[in-house]
């Protein structure tokens, strides 16, 4: 398995909102899995695992103003139950992934099967944990949160010398976010200090589905990272939790963004043949200056060039100097391919582009309604420059 696991890759994070309840974790996982399959994207759904007999010192279980050993204890679930979800996960077509934050939770990773493993920002220089996750030889992920450059480092270095696939997210461990603390650029930053790594986003926002999206993917973004929930059972959530139809506007936001990129940044695009006919259209095409004799040797004095370019017609762009006509071509007439004994005339396929682009003379022109301003009626006057009526506007840019 390559960093091409982590490729496009949206990870929903269920953390603790399960609150502890098999049966809500299901309802969360069912109603995010049917989003996940109608909007046709790829999707992790990430549990949290912690050991909990050992994972609170014994002296301190008892503290119910310290809201993380609360919480803890609170939302603890069995090895079975974690069992049901994950295989509920596997069973909807998400992957199931988890962020253990003790060594006995990384083997309930291995045991249950989990697919990859996040490494969460307060652990990033947690080795016990690390070491351990190594050794599971599973893709890994982490968050750089607050965490020092030294650590980023340290980490990447570590897993690269294992060769084992890691995705970097760029993150801000503020709950919520505001959008004038996302620095987006720092994804600029990740993916030129680590290039050869999967960057991704991961947020805890609170305003916005959408503009975040566009351009974290427009900076190379491509796996992606939020906190889910659902609003059932008199629950108050978190403002940094994404709720299904949030959830909705950021894979469609997804889909148009990839879109609105286009294809790989590592080869020109492929060109649409709409787009080659409208370039065609501007071009300008070779026209006799005077009446030309069969044999002709044609030089520059002996063309002008205009649009529109027709069909057959050469263009400015495969016209040659030193050319011999093989036909007569009288004056203001084009000059095609079929006339002169150019390279391309004897090239079939070369030949076939020119003789099928540009306008048809002997075709009728359609007829043109006047133009009409926006929310105005028909306009009368005629603007300089054309006869009609009409404004036709080409942009050649």
């Amino acid at each position: 398995m390559n960093r091409d696991f982590f490729e496009n890759l949206f990870v929903l994070e269920v953390a603790n909102n399960h609150l502890g309840r098999v049966d809500r974790g299901l309802r969360i996982i069912n109603d995010f899995a049917q989003l996940v399959r109608f909007n046709n994207v790829r999707a992790a759904i990430k549990l949290q695992f912690r050991d909990v007999d050992d994972f609170i010192h014994p002296d301190w279980r008892h503290r119910q103003d310290i809201r993380y050993i609360k919480k803890t204890l609170d939302t603890q679930l069995s090895k079975d139950e974690y069992r049901t979800l994950v295989e509920a996960i596997r069973r909807s077509g998400c992957i199931p992934a988890a962020t253990p934050f003790d060594e006995a939770s990384v083997d309930l990773c291995v045991e249950l099967g989990v697919d990859f493993i996040k490494i969460a920002s307060s652990d990033i220089n947690d080795w016990f944990l690390i070491e351990r996750i190594a050794k599971t030889r599973k893709p890994v992920s982490f968050s750089t949160g607050g965490s020092s450059l030294k650590d980023v480092d340290d980490i990447v270095t570590f897993f690269d010398r294992r060769g084992i696939p890691l995705a970097i997210n760029h993150c801000v461990s503020i709950y919520p976010s505001e959008d004038s603390e996302l620095e987006l650029n720092q994804i600029d930053f990740l993916r030129e200090r680590y290039a050869g790594h999967v960057i991704g986003f991961s947020t805890h926002e609170h305003t916005d589905w959408h503009s975040s999206m566009l351009i974290a993917y427009a900076k190379g973004a491509r796996t992606f990272e939020r906190h889910i929930d659902i609003d059932a059972d008199g629950v108050t959530v978190a403002p940094y939790c994404t709720l299904p139809h949030q959830a909705d506007e950021w894979f469609k936001t997804y889909h148009r963004v990839r879109e609105m990129s286009g294809g790989s940044v590592g080869e020109r695009r492929a060109i649409p043949e709409k787009e080659i006919r409208y370039l065609d259209s501007l071009v300008r095409g070779v026209y006799a200056r005077h009446d030309l004799p069969v044999g002709h040797e044609l030089g520059d004095d002996d063309v002008f060039l205009a649009i529109p370019l027709q069909k057959g017609q050469i263009s400015c762009r495969e016209f040659m100097a030193g050319e011999i006509l093989r036909a007569p071509v009288p004056a203001n007439a084009p000059i095609r391919i079929g006339e002169i004994d150019s390279p391309y005339a004897s090239v079939e396929s070369l030949r076939s582009v020119i003789e099928n682009r540009g306008v048809d003379a002997n075709a009728p022109a359609p007829d043109v309604a006047p133009a009409v301003s926006r929310g105005g009626p028909p306009r009368s006057e005629t603007p300089a420059g054309n006869s009609n009526g009409t404004v036709e506007a080409v942009d050649r840019t």
